[in-house]
């Protein structure tokens, strides 16, 4: 609290110096009345000393001396308004000084977007790796997890006093979770509760996992109110930090909560943001203590804000051709989409348990919804990298795809939420929670962005893959396996056969004497239609630790 009062005092003297009229000499009993005498100085002070407070506190606004540009403008101004003579003059030139620094604050965005670009400069390749079949997906749509919380809400102490805060998701003890803490319903809540209780955990990957209230007092949260709240708190501990998103509740794996907010700094003139840390807080005890990215905590996944991702991606899609081409020929601007579930990005994670910002980017001519392309940000490092995909083939964005999802269940009325795109055998897909109007998950569905025809849908992530693998066989699509799945060749006979046709392409199951299953569609093997029982084959497969591998390559001996 000491710094504001200092900063107040300074600035409310530098204001009062500016403002007061000290050569003026009054000649007229008139005059004499109005010109400033001590009692009159001290209440400007006074005046001037408790606005800046009132402003910085309630804004909490960075305490640099940039901040205060449009008060030095209106006392500048004023000041020579009122002076005479020579020092009216100084007070002049310190007015246009102001004036211009003005102007370059207000107009610094016309000029670096260059810097802003190559701030936001990602590494550019053509695809992610294929996905591994045996690993799940953290799938479970924020929506339906936020629904489940509130219904397990009478498990919070006191449960009229608080209401459900904001939900993220994390990684804790090697399984991902959603985490929202219990937050102040109002202020006269946080009066009498003066703590809250805990925060809530679920499943990010088992939509049929039920909500965990964790205890867990926090004193220190964004519901409290005056030095308790805790964007203040923060603010009143670094001053002069430049601080960019809300801030975000982390568990260690023990179970105890931290909020943390992510700071950096300007572009330039007080525009643009680069993050460079973060300060994590305890929210019980109110300990502060900052951190480089680099040095974050192992336990913070979100270290820099979903804000800040979403503002580089909008840097790297608009300028990268500057400013002014962002308005008008817009050559090669592509623009960010704005469906992910925070900030317009939505957190994912990669096979060694990192968690990465997932964007997808389109073109900014109305009526497309093909996709530019692709950035996954590192959530923990702010390096992000842009996948432009199969540049021979034209991707689907995550409009279009929540678009075929509307028209699939256009008579349930049901919906997609957060669509991603995976490399699924090969194929460039986006898997996306499907929902109903009440806000529960009914399934999942994966389209190719490559091919929307080819689509497949289930109860889990796991199942509608499997049933994504036949749709593709049937469709002529690729299976080229997973990044995990190695490429076998065996030889047997045909225990059993079953083939189902749709339309001209007919998909082939059959087990070797072996013991294994395989599936393979006619699109890619037109002589698999031919396969029977007790054929001795040869088969060149992916062993990807399913029920039925997918079959390459098929030779039915005796068969010319």
């Amino acid at each position: 609290m000491g710094n504001i009062f200092i900063f107040s005092l300074i600035v409310g003297l530098a204001s009062a110096l500016v403002l007061i009229p000290f050569t003026k000499k009054p000649k007229t009993a008139e005059e004499k009345k109005s010109t400033f005498n001590t009692s009159g100085l001290i209440a400007l002070i006074v005046l001037l000393v408790g606005g800046v407070f009132l402003f910085y506190y309630l804004s909490n606004l960075d305490r640099n001396p940039s901040s205060i540009w449009i008060l030095a403008i209106l006392i500048t101004g004023a000041g020579a308004f009122f002076a005479t003579g020579k020092e009216r003059m100084i007070k002049v030139v310190l007015f246009l000084a102001s004036l211009l620094a003005a102007i370059f604050f207000l107009t610094s965005f016309l000029f670096n977007a260059d810097e802003k670009f190559e701030t936001a400069k990602m590494t550019v390749q053509t695809e992610i790796e294929t996905f591994d079949e045996n690993e799940t997906p953290a799938s479970v749509p924020p929506k339906f997890a936020r629904n489940k919380m509130r219904k397990a809400f009478g498990q919070v102490p006191n449960t009229s006093y608080y209401e459900l805060g904001n939900l993220q998701i994390q990684k804790v003890n090697n399984e991902y979770v959603y985490i929202a803490p219990v937050e102040f319903s109002g202020f006269f809540k946080w009066f009498k509760g003066d703590s809250t209780p805990g925060y809530f955990t679920v499943s990010a990957t088992d939509s049929n996992a039920n909500p965990k209230f964790m205890k867990s007092e926090m004193v220190y949260t964004p519901s409290s109110f005056f030095n308790k709240d805790i964007e203040r708190h923060i603010r009143m501990q670094y001053p002069q930090h430049i601080f960019y998103g809300d801030v975000q509740l982390e568990i260690d794996d023990e179970g105890k909560p931290f909020y943390v907010r992510t700071f950096g700094e300007f572009i330039s003139a007080r525009n643009g943001f680069e993050a460079k840390g973060i300060v994590v807080v305890d929210p019980k005890s109110g300990t502060t203590k900052a951190y480089s990215l680099k040095d974050a905590p192992a336990f913070i996944d979100g270290a820099v804000s979903p804000e800040a991702v979403s503002l580089h991606n909008s840097y790297f899609g608009n300028y990268i051709n500057g400013f002014w081409n962002s308005k008008f020929s817009k050559s090669d601007v592509k623009l960010p989409s704005d469906e992910g579930t925070e900030a317009n990005v939505s957190p994912i994670f990669d096979e060694n348990g990192d968690m990465y910002y997932f964007t997808d980017f389109t073109s900014p001519k109305e009526g497309v919804d093909s996709m530019l392309g692709y950035s996954l940000t590192n959530s923990r490092t702010g390096e992000a990298t842009y996948y432009t995909g199969n540049l021979e083939e034209s991707y689907m964005d995550s409009q279009g795809a929540l678009q075929i999802i509307e028209k699939k269940f256009i008579e349930k009325k049901w919906s997609g939420e957060m669509p991603i795109i995976y490399n699924f055998y090969g194929e460039a897909s986006w898997l996306t929670p499907v929902m109903d109007a009440n806000g529960f998950l009914q399934n999942y569905f994966i389209v190719s962005a490559a091919n929307p025809e080819i689509s497949a849908f289930g109860d889990t992530p796991n199942e509608a893959l499997k049933i994504y693998k036949t749709a593709l066989q049937r469709g002529g699509g690729s299976v080229d396996g997973s990044s995990k799945a190695e490429e076998k060749q065996t030889t047997g006979k045909v225990v059993r056969l079953y083939k189902e046709k749709t339309g001209d392409v007919s998909t082939v199951s059959f087990l070797l004497d072996d013991g294994r299953n395989f599936i393979i569609s006619s699109e890619n093997n037109p002589l698999s239609i031919y396969l029977q029982e007790d054929d001795e084959v040869e088969v060149v497969f992916l062993d990807t630790g399913e029920t039925f591998l997918p079959v390459k390559e098929l030779i039915i001996k005796g068969l010319e």
